[in-house]
């Protein structure tokens, strides 16, 4: 096996090679004025461990894998084109109004609860810029008013007129019958045609999404439209990059459904937090090979902080409905919950209540940290670390980067110390408290709202900050084992090269499968089967048109289902394909009743509300090669002397505490370090705090146990 896997982050672009037997990680500090530049010196490093040159490597490889944060930028920085939206006639305010959501939609917490006091986000598309056109279909799909073309071109030139760059057809209840947005769509190529200058692109709603809701269907197109541009250049720029350096085969984007496709097959909306959803991708593999089956995924970079689960019940949390920046969409995205505590989030003292906060604001890479010397004069956690102690002036990222103690220092006393009364040491300990604090609280509100019990999980801590902090958030949370898995450090890298090709297509409808008014099970099967047999049918033309073997295809159904109108949904893995008879409708509404009782308890189970599926969605993939993690199998043994000692502060212990530092050069699999010590690896460093141990495991992976 040969490939290059890419995570791009806010601060550090991670890449993990594996060539034939050799699997090697590098990190670059992330060039968001070109994006090409970080990977391409990314994939040097890490070239230069093999003692190839990056020609060789990419001539030879089986496939680059890539996750972006293109689309992310675009969004932050407003820089996407100008769309125009054709809608329904009488349906114009339907995105302005938001359903009178949108004040809080991507807010914090905080601010939710001030929602008088919120700020409505900008506009991606301004009133303006939105044209009804004489039509309409009812919720059946019966054709009520036919399109006016005359009315669409006025429309349309309209909108051009107005600036329009790109459009977005999305009319009411096109995903029941697509057929009038298909119409329009054919009358705009009429009037801009593909092959002249003025071509405008045209994304159709049904197309970005198969569920009901016209505010978030519309979003969820018009943000496609918006990042196309950035996407289309962007990445056209790094595909001419890999070709002027060897490479030929096409690029594979890691979706955020928990898939990859080609550049031809992906939607600019299916791009957003790739990265992240890479690192779970790899946390569901490393459960099964480490026999790990409840597993908290923590992924902290130098931007923020991702938490995701992996359950023994096999269920895959989706978000539906995620927020895209300030804006809720509807699109099928693996479900992370993101917090800005990074290892660039910055501290500050908040006057009003007397208190250190961390976040979400980022120093990012540009400038970065205090102590990176690059411009940044805001302290941050990195910056509290060093301070702390636990982190080598001389040695951070392998050396590449030489950290200033004395900036960092310097923001602290400044922007900490001196309007809090604090000393240096104690303002450094409140950041790391913070930190450590905010990612406990968002764990424990994630696992106990999804009706697990945290204690019952393992920790998997990745990322280039997760293995500082791992001990901290676990104190709060009362998990005693913390899993630091293989090449941690650029672990959701590595999940990108562990991911197959995927494609999830989905459809809304309202299927009761049993009625508890008559106490009926579904007898007409019809409904049901024309709709897996359409979606999967989309899938395996996505995939056939990648090239993908038709015999290499599969598919698994997965419906979504609730009680009656009760608001708690439940995705269901069908165990198959076709309802054929009674037994397998027995058979769904049993297995949705023991997963219900799992998730919320036995009894809070409502069959005399009815069983109902809102959405069946098929998952078409092809499985592709992937490299082993194998588990630590030596024996126990105790570590060799440190290399050295550091004087490190911790909170909640007054003064300096002696702290034994080794180099994992010098470790092997199966030794076992005491805390406090901290074991320093090229690209990351492990803290094993006082009480707690580390056992050392293979290819860098480790286990962080607290002393009983």
């Amino acid at each position: 096996m040969r490939q290059v896997s890419v995570d791009i982050g806010g601060t550090f672009t991670d890449c993990f090679l594996v060539y034939d037997d050799a699997y090697v990680e590098a990190k670059a500090l992330t060039t968001h004025h070109n994006l090409a530049s970080g990977f391409m010196e990314a994939l040097a490093q890490a070239c230069t461990q093999i003692e190839l040159d990056v020609q060789t490597v990419l001539s030879t490889v089986d496939a680059v894998r890539y996750a972006t944060t293109l689309g992310t930028n675009a969004l932050i920085e407003r820089t996407g084109p100008a769309v125009g939206i054709i809608t329904t006639a009488g349906f114009e305010w339907s995105v302005p109004l938001m359903r009178a959501r949108g004040y809080g939609d991507g807010l914090t917490e905080a601010a939710q609860v001030d929602l008088p006091g919120a700020d409505r986000p900008v506009p991606l598309v301004p009133v303006t810029r939105i044209a009804g056109v004489q039509e309409r279909i009812d919720y059946a799909g019966t054709v009520v008013l036919p399109v006016d073309e005359d009315d669409v071109r006025r429309q349309v030139r309209r909108l051009v007129d107005q600036g329009a760059q790109a459009f977005v057809v999305a009319l009411t209840n096109a995903v029941v019958n697509p057929a009038h947005e298909k119409e329009v769509e054919r009358i705009v190529l009429d009037e801009y045609p593909t092959h002249l200058l003025g071509a405008i692109p045209i994304v159709l709603s049904h197309r970005v999404s198969g569920r009901k809701g016209e505010y978030t269907r519309t979003m969820s197109s018009v943000i496609d439209a918006y990042l196309h541009d950035q996407m289309y250049h962007g990445l056209g720029s790094l595909e001419v990059e890999l070709r002027r350096n060897g490479y030929t085969k096409p690029m594979l984007l890691v979706h955020n459904s928990g898939g990859m496709a080609q550049l031809n097959s992906t939607s600019s909306l299916q791009t957003i937090h790739s990265g992240p959803v890479a690192g779970l991708e790899a946390t569901n593999y490393l459960s099964g090979t480490y026999n790990q089956p409840n597993i908290i995924a923590t992924d902290m970079g130098g931007t923020s902080f991702d938490i995701g689960l992996v359950t023994s019940d096999g269920v895959k949390f989706y978000d539906f409905n995620p927020v895209i920046d300030r804006w809720l969409v509807s699109t099928p995205m693996t479900y992370l919950h993101t917090l800005g505590a990074g290892g660039g989030s910055i501290a500050r003292y908040d006057r009003l209540w007397d208190a250190i906060e961390v976040g979400p604001a980022s120093a990012g890479s540009d400038p970065g940290p205090a102590c990176y010397g690059r411009g940044g004069r805001l302290p941050t956690t990195t910056d509290a670390n060093l301070v702390l102690g636990y982190l080598d002036a001389d040695n951070y990222a392998g050396g590449t980067i030489k950290l200033s103690l004395r900036r960092a220092q310097r923001a602290i006393e400044e922007h900490i110390s001196k309007p809090s009364g604090l000393s240096l040491i104690e303002a450094a300990k409140a950041i790391k408290r913070k930190v450590d604090t905010n990612m406990a609280a968002a764990i424990f509100k994630e696992v106990a709202v999804k009706g697990y019990n945290p204690k019952n999980f393992v920790a998997l801590s990745y990322g280039g900050g997760g293995p500082l902090h791992a001990c901290g958030y676990a104190n709060e949370l009362g998990i005693q084992n913390v899993l630091v898995p293989p090449f941690s450090s650029v672990f959701s890298a590595l999940g990108a090269g562990n991911m197959n090709q995927l494609h999830i297509h989905e459809h809304s409808l309202y299927l009761m499968i049993y009625d508890a008014t008559t106490r009926q099970m579904l007898g007409d099967y019809r409904v049901f089967n024309e709709n897996v047999a359409e979606l999967a049918a989309k899938g395996r033309d996505d995939l056939l048109r990648q090239g993908a073997d038709p015999a290499d295809i599969r598919s698994r159904v997965e419906v979504d289902m609730r009680y009656g109108n009760q608001l708690a949904q439940i995705g269901v893995v069908c165990p198959f394909e076709q309802l054929t008879s009674n037994r397998d409708v027995i058979e769904l509404l049993d297995l949705f009743s023991n997963l219900y009782a799992h998730r919320y308890g036995e009894g809070s189970q409502a069959p005399e509300a009815g069983v109902r599926i809102n959405v069946i969605r098929v998952v078409s993939y092809v499985d592709h090669e992937k490299f082993d993690l194998q588990p630590t199998h030596a024996d126990a043994q105790p570590a060799p002397s440190p290399t050295r000692w550091r004087e490190c502060y911790y909170p909640g212990i007054d003064g300096a505490v002696k702290t034994a530092v080794y180099d994992v050069s010098g470790l092997e699999e199966g030794h076992v370090v005491e805390g406090p010590a901290l074991v320093e690896t090229p690209r990351t460093t492990y803290l094993a705090e006082p009480g707690w141990q580390l056992t050392v495991g293979r290819t860098g992976s480790a286990v962080l146990t607290k002393a009983i």
